[in-house]
């Protein structure tokens, strides 16, 4: 052990407090260790609901006949970065009708029913984890195409992606420099497998 080492081993022994208390018995009394494990277990399910990023989902109606559906990321202790609600992706118009019944069985697979008076906007309705990146990734690689073939391939796609690959892709098309390009590679590979 060099001398440093030794230096700084001394002084993490100095700044232990010590427990007083008879070998055996438990040094704080905090009462029985039931009590002990389920604050403990409260505790742990605390931090892990407040860990993870925050998702919700927007729904505004824009005519009649137009609805614009938005996914946004918001202020999380997990995402300190984040500091004002932030637009991850959106789709409405033709290219939302076409794959509307996806995101419809997505959401109410997840337990989320979109039944709301028209002309009325819905705020509010939070997203899983998963549920946000499948659905922002779609929303994104969809929003430009034109071709209903290629729209339905990149849709599967996404869909039978995992969670893992789905946060790459659409972190690489939200923070790369030239995220049209990121998006277009994707769209290739999820239309021409055989290339």
């Amino acid at each position: 052990m060099t001398p440093r080492s030794q230096a700084a081993a001394s002084r993490a022994a100095r700044r232990r407090p010590r427990v007083p208390g008879p070998v055996g018995k438990a040094a704080d009394s905090g009462g029985s260790e039931a009590q002990r494990t389920r604050r403990a277990a409260g505790l742990a399910s605390t931090d892990r609901r407040h860990s993870a990023p925050s998702y919700e989902l927007r729904v505004r109606p824009l005519s009649a006949a137009l609805t614009s559906y938005e996914v946004w990321q918001l202020p999380a202790a997990s995402t300190p970065q984040i500091t004002a609600p932030t637009r991850v992706a959106g789709l409405k118009g033709r290219n939302l009708e076409l794959v509307e019944h996806r995101v419809l069985r997505r959401l109410s697979q997840a337990g989320i029913k979109l039944a709301h008076p028209a002309n009325q906007p819905m705020t509010g309705l939070a997203l899983s984890e998963d549920l946000a990146l499948h659905l922002g990734l779609m929303f994104r690689a969809i929003a430009p195409m034109r071709s209903r073939e290629r729209m339905r391939a990149v849709a599967e796609g996404i869909e039978r992606m995992d969670r893992e690959e789905a946060a790459y892709w659409l972190g690489m098309a939200m923070h790369r420099r030239r995220p049209r390009r990121v998006l277009a590679a994707l769209r290739m590979l999820l239309t021409e497998p055989d290339r």
